[in-house]
């Protein structure tokens, strides 16, 4: 069976299609076959950033490792569309990557209950943290937040089915390098919740502007030099390897990570 990863949270802006996209690529370009579903269906800011490198690879004429994107069946009799897609991509797929909305929609939370592997970026301060728990004024953690809630819930369906438990990955996204007090108590209540709620925190991807204009040619960092930019900047090593790290963090199954 393919191995699903949802990229999720209830939260806009925090860097979830960038995400979405940059591990899926780096999954095909290891070799490995990788199905892709946005289930934004206002925004797909994923689906549309694989319909930019699509159209990118028929202009330009070259070979670039690309995820299968699918769209949900429309008029499925007897099944829920997520299911009916994700069945279709099973038997020919290692991965599948699901980009959920920055907000709580049915299929979201379908989706959390399919997830082998949840990744839940969140830019690093304690406005986001709000998405994981609520918080005093003190700094004190009062108690699970709705969507650590859903994901809870999400454990017990699966525990009940037999589909064995979520892998869940909170990553910190948008690091800076100024404030460093507020990034080390965000670190620190980071820590001190994942002890209490159940998941591992992994750095993301800084603040770069590069991530930008990769999009309008559905590109990522690992696609440069096949498009012939031979040069990279200090600030594009720097970020390939917050993508390696990042894929090493994650533990997939099997997954080897040589990017």
């Amino acid at each position: 069976m393919a191995h699903i990863i949802v990229v999720g949270n209830e939260k806009g802006g925090s860097g979830k299609s960038t995400t979405s996209m940059h591990i899926a690529t780096a999954l095909a370009r290891m070799g490995y076959r990788v199905g892709a579903l946005d289930l934004d269906v206002r925004q797909r800011s994923f689906g549309r950033y694989l319909e930019n490198r699509i159209a990118f690879i028929a202009r330009e004429g070259v070979a670039l490792p690309t995820p299968t994107l699918a769209e949900l069946p429309r008029d499925v009799e007897d099944m829920d569309p997520l299911s009916a897609a994700v069945g279709a991509l099973d038997p020919d797929h290692d991965f599948i990557v699901i980009d959920c909305p920055g907000s709580h929609t049915k299929l979201s939370q379908m989706a959390h209950t399919l997830a082998d592997t949840l990744v839940t970026p969140m830019n690093d301060s304690f406005i986001d943290f709000d998405l994981l728990a609520r918080m005093s004024p003190e700094g004190e953690v009062l108690g699970p937040s709705i969507y650590a809630e859903m994901v809870w819930s999400a454990r017990q369906l699966r525990g009940q089915a037999g589909a064995g438990p979520i892998d869940w990955v909170v990553l910190r996204n948008r690091l800076g390098t100024t404030e460093m007090h507020n990034k080390r108590r965000v670190g620190e209540a980071l820590t001190r919740l994942s002890r209490r709620i159940g998941f591992r925190v992994a750095a993301g991807f800084a603040e770069r502007v590069i991530y930008r204009e990769l999009f309008p040619r559905g590109l990522t960092l690992l696609d440069l030099r096949d498009i012939g930019t031979q040069q990279l900047s200090m600030s594009n090593i720097a970020a390939r390897q917050e993508l390696r790290d990042l894929l090493t963090e994650l533990r997939l199954p099997g997954v080897k990570v040589q990017l």
